[in-house]
């Protein structure tokens, strides 16, 4: 299946935790950034991704408990492509929605800083 393909068939069908943080990062919601859902990167699909900050936002399941290399590979090739890769389980975000927004705030702060000093992506 093309990145593209899954990237459709994933925003169909988001679980409930993707749905919870889109509502929050939607429309420009978060500091005024623009974030997309599922939107293919190379060969993967970030959950949420802001280009302008080059931040990606991963909701993980229970099953990546066993895809952990996986993940690990992921996260290398997206960061060598100038990405900061951001993680939250899932009931992080159902239970702990203020804890995961201040660290996306964070995170957008200080990409918004680095991207302003010479020599940096």
């Amino acid at each position: 299946m093309s990145p593209t393909s899954n990237a459709r068939r994933l925003r169909k069908s988001p679980t409930d935790a993707e749905r919870a943080l889109w509502g929050l990062l939607r429309n420009r919601r978060l500091l005024g950034h623009k974030f997309r859902r599922q939107t293919p990167i190379g060969r993967y699909v970030a959950d949420f991704v802001c280009f302008e900050r080059k931040l990606i936002i991963e909701v993980d399941g229970g099953h990546h408990l066993q895809q952990t290399q996986y993940d690990e590979h992921r996260a290398k090739w997206l960061e060598s492509k100038g990405f900061r890769v951001l993680r939250f389980w899932n009931n992080q975000v159902l239970t702990e929605p203020v804890s995961v927004q201040e660290a996306i705030m964070t995170e957008l702060d200080m990409r918004k800083v680095s991207s302003t000093i010479p020599g940096n992506k």
